[in-house]
């Protein structure tokens, strides 16, 4: 008996004369994400909405108070005069505005910076560390990011008025040390960027507690710490209703007070206009929170913590 003989079936190949079939690409693919018509419109808008004021800001810095008055608001004057602003901005009133921004520097430096750290080290325990009431400390801290600041503003200005703080910078500062906002976005933050098992391989290895802190925990929470130092350093130095209610003496004022006394100067009787002086102002005012959003920007990384940890 003959064996039987397996054909296997061949591969059809294609003739000389027919082109091979090629597949449609597909439109939708996941390295290139579908267009947004409604989207980009929207974000234009935001954009547009975001920069005209500012574009307003720096074309009326560079003109005079007359020329404010007879002239388009989004296009430039005939005199070119921001630097005769810049110039007299300084100068005006025996240099008060010079004091103004020494004021905020100092406001944000030991406020600002405070808020942060303090931010930072209760975060940080609040996240790692077991201890009784945690809960209620969790409410607590809940319940003061809900509440606005200025339904805080008279209670805290009776209480700072018995200790005999007004009228002064404390008045302006202590509160700012406090940010619930900053402490529960801490709290969170750590929670997830500090795995538990890089602390307990720190304390096995003999670290103490502040070394483990300094030296494994704030690289882990640089991004949050730059996050939180932001934002209240944004509040800090905008801060405009606690000073108004704290403050008497201009010498004490940050620089949104000041320059909300030169804008009143128009109303008042025999009081001279330089709203020039106080678009320039408003305009070197804005500066340094642009720089610093510039220079921090880096640390807005995620995932410093992806890797250290084998699971």
């Amino acid at each position: 008996m003959s064996s039987p003989v397996t054909t296997l079936a061949q591969p059809s190949v294609p003739s000389a004369g027919s082109a091979p079939r090629l597949r449609t690409p597909r439109r939708n693919s996941p390295g290139r994400p579908r267009r947004s018509v409604l989207l980009t419109v929207l974000t234009g808008l935001v954009l547009l909405y975001s920069l005209v004021p500012l574009a307003w800001l720096i074309i009326s810095a560079t003109k005079t108070q007359e020329g404010l008055a007879h002239s388009f608001g989004l296009w430039f004057n005939g005199d070119f005069a921001l630097w005769d602003n810049i110039r007299e901005t300084f100068t005006y009133s025996d240099g008060v505005f010079t004091r103004w921004l020494l004021n905020t520097v100092l406001y944000v430096v030991v406020g600002a910076g405070g808020a942060t750290l303090l931010a930072v080290l209760g975060g940080y325990a609040l996240a790692k560390f077991k201890f009784p009431g945690k809960r209620a400390v969790f409410a607590v801290v809940i319940g003061a990011v809900a509440v606005p600041g200025t339904a805080l503003a008279v209670p805290t200005f009776l209480m700072f008025s018995k200790m005999g703080l007004t009228d002064t910078p404390w008045s302006v500062i202590i509160p700012s040390l406090i940010s619930p906002f900053g402490l529960y976005l801490m709290w969170v933050f750590a929670s997830e960027a500090v795995p538990d098992e890089l602390l307990e391989a720190a304390r096995i290895d003999g670290a103490g507690e502040l070394r483990t802190f300094f030296q494994v925990v704030l690289p882990l929470l640089a991004p949050g710490i730059v996050t939180v130092s932001l934002f209240t350093m944004v509040a800090t130095w905008n801060n405009y209703f606690l000073p108004l209610i704290m403050l008497k003496d201009p010498d004490w004022y940050p620089l949104t007070l000041g320059l909300n006394s030169w804008n009143a100067q128009a109303a008042t009787a025999g009081g001279t206009p330089v709203f020039n002086l106080v678009i320039t102002g408003s305009l070197i005012t804005v500066l340094p929170l642009i720089a610093a959003f510039l220079l921090l920007q880096k640390y807005w990384q995620s995932g410093l913590a992806a890797g250290s940890v084998k699971e």
